[in-house]
């Protein structure tokens, strides 16, 4: 399960790459104009190529792909 904050950094990220020209890994709408929203649909739909990285106070690290 995902944090609040690493949810909104990974829609934040998706939305840069999406803004500066990479391609919508899902089908799109023409309702849907903005980058944060396809960002979110694309989290939704687990479609994300993205692993995140977690490291616990006593120093271990935790890494999951968040299309699990």
């Amino acid at each position: 399960m995902l944090t609040r904050f690493e949810v909104t950094r990974i829609i934040s990220a998706r939305a840069l790459q999406l803004s500066l020209g990479a391609p919508a890994l899902v089908k799109i709408s023409k309702k849907v104009m903005r980058a944060e929203d396809v960002a979110k649909i694309e989290l939704e739909k687990k479609v994300l190529p993205i692993s995140v990285i977690r490291v616990m106070p006593d120093g271990e690290t935790e890494v999951f792909d968040i299309n699990e």
